[in-house]
């Protein structure tokens, strides 16, 4: 049996098959242009596969989730040009005549990692996955499900308290300016020095304000979930921001709540080179298959 996964990114769509193993056999890669070029081609690949049993998408958004709604498979009011009020589900069904599985490009990240745990016998019954690059987003994962019924979560629009050395920038969120992805995201770097965030000196006092803001994160989702992860991806993270992380998570906490060692606690992803998505999204395939 072969599962199929869509990671659909703002810059480029990944898609892979997959065994029941989740062992990935072949894997393909789309620039995103236009939805009718790039579903072609994503539909093209898979159609490969006679064989292919189910797929899950993993997508940008913001998306509709609710089965209920009239767009439900669609991307709704997305800032990628040309993908706003986008139906993402019905054309992929229809092409390849199997089910599919459609949620947040995070939601699927951090259901890889919770498979990841469990393939590991790692003894978690949850965990939370944020991402903090050219956005920042979040998913979270209890008992094996994805939080979240009236839509996805945005847990890059939660607000944070300043940093008394940041008080004059603005922030990049058009909506909420000063939330945690208008403070802490990649572009946000750029916005104040005028350099790359890949530039910027592991030094230099920036990182210290961005720590602090997701460190912010980590408290409320900890005090509000009480996950036994917290799973941090995306570029602006590395081993030594994480520490600086960890250093003011347990500042802010101040031993209020017990938490696991902050080195396991707070933590790079398990899955190597930016799969975890590919890895949930072909469990996440498996489970609509047995629906």
């Amino acid at each position: 049996m072969l599962l199929g996964s869509i990671e659909a990114g703002g810059t480029k769509f990944v898609c892979a098959v997959g065994n029941e193993d989740y062992r990935v056999l072949e894997k393909a890669t789309f620039p995103t242009t236009d939805p009718k070029t790039t579903f072609a081609q994503v539909i093209d690949f898979f159609k490969k596969f006679n064989d292919l049993a189910a797929l899950s998408i993993a997508s940008f958004g913001p998306i509709e989730i609710q089965k209920n709604n009239t767009r439900y498979g669609y991307i709704t009011e997305t800032p990628k040009k040309g993908w706003s009020n986008t139906d993402f589900v019905d054309p992929i069904k229809k092409a390849l005549n199997i089910p599919v599985f459609f949620t947040t490009d995070v939601n699927g990240s951090a259901y890889g990692e919770y498979v990841l745990a469990q393939l590991f016998n790692e003894k978690i019954q949850s965990l939370v996955y944020l991402t903090i690059g050219t956005g920042i987003g979040g998913g979270a994962i209890i008992d094996g499900k994805i939080v979240g019924s009236q839509g996805h979560t945005e847990m890059g629009h939660v607000r944070v308290k300043r940093h008394p050395d940041d008080l004059d920038f603005e922030g990049l969120c058009p909506f909420h300016h000063d939330c945690l992805e208008g403070l802490a995201s990649g572009p946000t770097f750029e916005a104040r020095l005028g350099i790359k965030g890949q530039d910027v000196p592991k030094d230099h006092p920036i990182w210290d304000i961005v720590s602090y803001y997701v460190a912010q994160a980590a408290i409320q989702q900890t005090m509000i979930l009480r996950p036994d992860n917290l799973v941090f991806g995306g570029g602006v993270v590395s081993e030594p921001f994480l520490e600086k992380v960890r250093r003011d998570f347990a500042q802010l906490n101040n031993q209020y709540v017990q938490v696991p060692d902050l080195t396991t606690y707070i933590r790079m992803p398990r899955a190597k080179d930016n799969g975890s998505a590919t890895l949930g999204n072909f469990a996440l395939a498996f489970h609509e298959l047995g629906k």
